[in-house]
């Protein structure tokens, strides 16, 4: 056995940094740990880090870690300065300031300027994959270069929340410059500003979205978008972890399709802060409705994926309404056959799929025959999985077959989730043993490697 037999695969999400440290010769979690992110939806990169030192302190180090990858939040905006200086707070993907500049983007793209006209949408999805929504990073540098123009012209690098963790395990500015950072093509197809194939970009759109020409747009640092099994860097030995390789990374769903071993024929839905549909194609897909993002996976396909603001938050919030617990208010929702008529609305912070940034929840119907804690219980379960079967049917809409359905995160240990999930969504339904298939994910793929030690 070699001196250094585990991967590690990390979890850079919204909440938290999670590391697991994997053993590929039995397949099983040697150990892990996890520290939390601060809240909100602009957080200052630094945090980040904090958070992965904390983390490896938690699991054990890594002393007998040989290869690493991150898994990461998709979209996010880092911005750098030449000295690789974090010019101000990342916004997040769930930030929605930037969905005027969406909109904006849209319609620079029509003979009218006009964001309804749908020749726009059909540009930017046959162009990157995707059309824009608050979400993606292409709109937040949009809105940096509207209302913060002087720190946009202070951008000298560009990068993704999980590309800037794995530059600074690997030491960071000091250590590579600017021209160390470096992607993969899922987290990198999520930008706006990267063609269909998840492999080039698109310096004009850049310049577009930045409001420079194109000359300052080829000045500006883009992560080196890397292969599926490539080693882009290893890891800072400063720290006193050794020889360790380090992976691409990739977005969170990417890597939690790697991590449950998604095919073709299936989608993973995922209900953590996000829902997410997701499901692997072995060809791209443009969608003009922009409901469907034509995303890269992390293993050389495509990742055809509906994205919603609201999921296992939608329950959390109808318990603080009720007063009940998990448990009391799952047995509330399968205590009567049906809402009795009630119906929520679930778009608490508003909505991504359908596009509807501005959004409010709703609760209706309301009648003295289903006014109460296990009527409401129910009309919460049943708009959930409402939404997501939206988010499934945009994606079968796009010629991608679903016939079942792995359904993980946080909202997925619901027994009411469970109870409902397969007539509401219309497919076979299986859920995985709880895991933490993102880093589980980013684990396998450090494991694959071309280049260990």
């Amino acid at each position: 056995m070699s001196v250094r037999p585990y991967v590690a695969g990390v979890d850079s999400s919204t909440q938290s940094c999670k590391v697991l440290v994997w053993d590929p010769a039995s397949g099983q979690v040697v150990r892990e740990g996890r520290a939390p992110h601060p809240e909100g939806t602009e957080v200052d990169p630094e945090a980040w880090w904090d958070a992965f030192l904390k983390a490896v302190d938690a699991a054990g180090g890594l002393d007998d870690v040989g290869a690493l990858s991150v898994g990461g939040q998709q979209h996010g905006m880092v911005v750098l300065d030449e000295h690789g200086r974090v010019i101000r707070p990342a916004l997040l993907w769930n930030d929605t300031r930037s969905a005027g500049a969406a909109r904006d983007l849209i319609a620079e793209r029509t003979g009218g300027g006009d964001a309804n006209d749908a020749s726009g949408a059909a540009w930017w999805a046959d162009a990157t994959g995707s059309v824009p929504v608050a979400s993606l990073t292409v709109t937040k540098l949009r809105w940096l270069a509207d209302h913060e123009p002087e720190a946009a012209a202070r951008v000298a690098a560009v990068c993704l929340p999980h590309d800037y963790l794995t530059w600074r395990i690997a030491g960071g500015f000091k250590r590579l410059g600017l021209e160390g950072l470096a992607t993969d093509r899922s987290d990198a197809s999520g930008t706006g500003y990267v063609d269909r194939s998840g492999r080039a970009y698109r310096l004009d759109i850049l310049a577009r979205a930045l409001r420079c020409d194109a000359e300052r747009a080829q000045r500006i640092v883009l992560p080196r978008i890397a292969g599926p099994n490539q080693v882009v860097a290893r890891g800072d030995d400063a720290r006193g972890w050794g020889d360790i390789v380090l992976g691409p990374g990739a977005g969170d769903n990417a890597a939690a399709a790697l991590g449950v071993g998604l095919t073709p024929g299936s989608a993973l839905l995922s209900l953590g802060t996000s829902g997410v549909v997701a499901a692997v194609s072995d060809r791209p897909v443009s969608d003009a409705s922009g409901l469907v993002t034509g995303f890269s996976d992390a293993s050389g396909r495509w990742l055809p994926l509906a994205c919603t603001l609201n999921a296992s938050r939608i329950i959390d919030a109808m318990m603080r309404v009720t007063g009940l617990g998990y448990a009391e208010f799952d047995e509330a929702a399968l205590s009567v056959p049906d809402a009795g008529g009630l119906r929520l609305t679930p778009y608490f912070e508003g909505e991504r799929t359908p596009n509807l940034p501005d959004a409010t929840a709703t609760l209706e119907g309301m009648t003295l025959a289903n006014c109460d804690r296990a009527h409401v219980a129910r009309a919460t379960i049943e708009g959930l999985l409402t939404l997501m079967r939206g988010a499934l049917d945009a994606v079968r809409a796009q010629g991608v077959p679903v016939e079942r359905v792995l359904l993980v995160g946080g909202g997925a240990r619901s027994h009411a989730v469970q109870a409902l999930a397969s007539e509401a969504l219309g497919a076979r339904v299986d859920i995985p043993s709880p895991g933490e298939y993102v880093a589980l994910g980013a684990a396998k793929q450090a494991a694959a490697l071309d280049e260990r030690g």
